[in-house]
Formats: structure tokens, C-alpha cells, sequence
């Protein structure tokens, strides 16, 4: 029983400082959330050793919810660009409803923490660009399906469009959100991608 007290408390801690990501201005501190939650600092420091391992804990909760989405996406649909849109479109809107972790991915809400930190926001980065890029290899042996460039440059340009979405959300302080026009805009990312059948 205590072991489910702990995984509720931790959840929460996470939890109270995706909502504090939220909010630009505000300058996140231990005892800032410490107030948030409703503990002292040294309950933090029960479930969490330093803030650093807070925000690993939250980038873990991104990795975890966009790669298990995208593997279900793999497995499910059959097309190559229904597959890179579904994923695209996957990532745009878990930022979009999760406003704080879109300034965790751009590395907004970064600023003065450890290295290590955007080292993981560039992993997760490079596992979603190698993601698309073993779609679009996979295409050419199953579909026929060939790009305009390399495998690796069209996964590159799709990512950047994704990211660059990503960035636009955070700098207009959510309020240009990451899908807006994206149904209208993938269909040319595609024609400009792909070589006509």
C-alpha cells in the first residue's frame, strides 16, 4: 500500500510541474513546487534526489506516451504516408494539449539546468527522426514508394517542419497551436516529398 502512495505522490509532483511548464514567466524552483503540490521541499526530495531528475521524469513520460503511439501507429496502418503523417500529427498534438512539455521539447524551460537534460530532448528528437526514416526505407521495399531525396533527408525535413510547429507554439505563448493548418499543410509536405506512382 505504501509503495501506491509513493507512484501517486511522484505522479503528482510531475503532474504540478508540466502545469507550472505552462506558464512562461514563472520561474520554476523547488519551493515553487513544493507549494504546488502541497509538500515541503524535503517530501520533493523523498521521491525525486534534484529538480534535474523532475524534469528527466517528465521527458521519460514523453518518450514513453509518443513511442508506444508510434509503434501501435506501425503496426497498424499499412500506408508509409498515412504512417509519417499519423506520427507527425501524434507529436503535434500531445504538445498542443500539453503545453509545458512543448517548452521542455524546444528547451525553453532548460534554461540553466544541467547538459544531460538536452541531451535527452536531442535523443528523443534523433529516435523520432530514425522512426521516420525507417518508415520511408520500409515504403520503398513494400510499397515502392521513393522519395524526392535520401530516406534520411526527407525524414529530416519532416521533423524539422514538426519541430519547427513545436517552437512556433512555445514563442507565441500557446496561442498558435501545432495543428492549426497542419491538415491543409501535410498534403503539400507530401506531394513535395514523395515521387509521383
Amino acid at each position: 500500500m505504501s509503495e501506491t502512495v509513493k507512484v501517486s505522490r511522484r505522479e503528482q509532483i510531475l503532474q504540478s510541474l508540466a502545469r507550472m511548464l505552462e506558464n512562461p514567466g514563472q520561474k520554476i524552483t523547488t519551493a515553487a513546487l513544493a507549494k504546488e503540490v502541497g509538500v515541503s521541499e524535503a517530501a520533493l526530495y523523498r521521491h525525486f534526489p534534484s529538480k534535474a531528475r523532475m524534469f528527466e521524469g517528465l521527458i521519460g513520460f514523453i518518450e514513453d506516451t509518443v513511442f508506444s503511439r508510434v509503434t501501435a501507429i506501425t503496426q497498424v496502418e499499412p500506408s508509409a504516408i498515412k504512417q509519417c503523417e499519423q506520427v507527425l500529427t501524434l507529436v503535434l498534438a500531445f504538445v498542443e494539449r500539453n503545453p509545458g512539455m512543448a517548452r521542455l521539447l524546444t528547451g525553453d524551460a532548460l534554461t540553466g539546468e544541467t547538459d544531460r537534460l538536452r541531451q535527452r530532448i536531442n535523443q528523443f528528437f534523433e529516435r523520432l527522426e530514425t522512426q521516420i526514416k525507417q518508415i520511408l526505407r520500409e515504403a520503398e521495399v513494400k510499397e515502392g514508394l521513393r522519395t524526392e531525396t535520401t530516406a534520411g533527408a526527407t525524414a529530416n525535413l519532416m521533423l524539422a517542419c514538426c519541430e519547427g510547429r513545436i517552437r512556433q507554439f512555445v514563442r507565441t505563448e500557446f496561442r498558435r497551436t501545432p495543428t492549426e493548418q497542419w491538415s491543409e499543410q501535410w498534403p503539400r509536405i507530401a506531394a513535395g516529398a514523395f515521387r509521383p506512382a
